[in-house]
C-alpha cells in the first residue's frame, strides 16, 4: 500500500477494499480525466493502446506488461508511464493480485497544462517517485470523490509540474506514412478495414504496409482500427449515453461483439461502463 500521506480528502482505503478473487473496475471522469482504480486477480488485459496519455500508481502487488516488446514490472509506488497509442497488455503478476489507481489524460490538455507545443512523449516506463505518486493519486482522490473541478485544474497543473521534471523526450517518432495511415484509419471508423485502399495511397502492398505499420507502432493495422473504434465507442458514451446508437455508429455486430472487444481493453463492457457513468 502507498505509504505516503496524502491531501484532499485522500483515503486509499476507501477506494481499495480487502482485495478478492473478483475483479474489480472502477471508473470516473471530469473535465477531460479519466479516473480508474482497479483490483485484478485473474484477469488480464489484451494488447491494446490509448489515445490519451496514461499515468497511474501499483499500491499493492506487481503490474506485469509488455510494452515497446519489453517485460516491465511495476512493484508498489511504481508510478506507470504510458504515451498515447504506446501498446500494452497488462495483468497482476502472480496469485496475490493488483490493486493500482490510472489516470487517463486527453493529450491536449497535457500540453495546455505544460505550455508545450509537441506532444511529450516518456522514455521510462516505470519511475518510483513519491511526490509524482502522491500528485497522481491526489488527483484520482478528486475525480472520485466528485471534488470541484478548479481543484482538479489545480492537482492536475501540480502533476503536470512533477511529470516534466521526468525528463520527458520530445522527439515525434511517427514518419509521415504512419501519421498518413493512421489518419485515414481514424477517418473510417464507421465502416470496415481496407487495407487495399490504404495501401493503395501510399504506394505499399498490403503486406509491406502491415509489416511497416507494425514495425513502427508495435501493433497491426486491424488492431489499432479495433481499438480506434473501442476509443470512439467510449467517447460516444461519454456524451450520449446512447449504448444502441453507439454500437450502430461504430459498426459494430451488436452489443455483444462492441462488449467482448470493449472488456479486453477496459476491464469492463461497454454496457457496464455507461452504467458507472453520471
Amino acid at each position: 500500500m502507498f505509504s505516503v500521506c496524502y491531501n484532499h480528502d485522500m483515503d486509499v482505503g476507501q477506494i481499495f477494499k480487502e482485495v478478492s478473487k473478483v475483479d474489480k473496475f472502477s471508473y470516473k471522469k471530469v473535465a477531460g480525466i479519466t479516473a480508474l482504480s482497479a483490483s485484478l486477480s485473474d484477469f488480464k488485459y489484451k494488447k491494446h493502446y490509448h489515445q490519451e496519455y496514461a499515468i497511474g500508481v501499483t499500491l499493492r502487488g506487481i503490474q506485469h506488461y509488455y510494452l515497446d516488446g519489453s517485460l516491465q514490472l511495476s512493484y508498489p509506488k511504481g508510478v506507470m508511464l504510458f504515451n498515447p497509442e504506446q501498446p500494452h497488455d497488462g495483468m497482476a503478476h502472480d496469485e496475490s493480485g493488483l490493486d493500482y489507481m490510472m489516470l487517463y489524460i486527453d493529450p491536449q490538455l497535457l500540453l495546455d497544462a505544460s505550455h508545450k507545443k509537441d506532444i511529450v512523449l516518456f522514455r521510462e516506463p516505470v519511475v518510483y517517485d513519491d511526490q509524482l505518486g502522491q500528485e497522481v493519486l491526489s488527483l484520482a482522490s478528486a475525480i472520485f470523490n466528485e471534488k470541484d473541478e478548479a481543484l482538479c485544474s489545480e492537482l492536475l497543473l501540480s502533476l503536470t509540474d512533477s511529470l516534466i521534471q521526468t525528463n520527458p523526450s520530445e522527439v515525434q517518432k511517427d514518419i509521415t506514412l504512419i501519421r498518413k495511415a493512421k489518419e485515414m484509419l481514424h477517418s473510417d471508423l464507421g465502416n470496415v478495414l481496407k487495407l487495399d485502399e490504404i495501401s493503395k495511397e501510399l504506394n505499399l502492398s498490403k503486406f509491406q504496409f502491415i509489416r511497416m505499420f507494425k514495425s513502427h507502432t508495435g501493433i497491426t493495422p486491424y488492431q489499432y482500427f479495433l481499438t480506434c473504434k473501442i476509443e470512439r465507442a467510449k467517447e460516444l458514451l461519454d456524451k450520449n449515453r446512447d449504448i444502441y446508437a453507439t454500437v450502430a455508429e461504430c459498426d459494430f455486430v451488436d452489443l455483444t461483439h462492441l462488449n467482448k472487444h470493449f472488456k479486453k481493453i477496459y476491464g469492463i463492457t461497454a454496457y457496464e461502463y455507461m452504467l458507472q457513468l453520471n
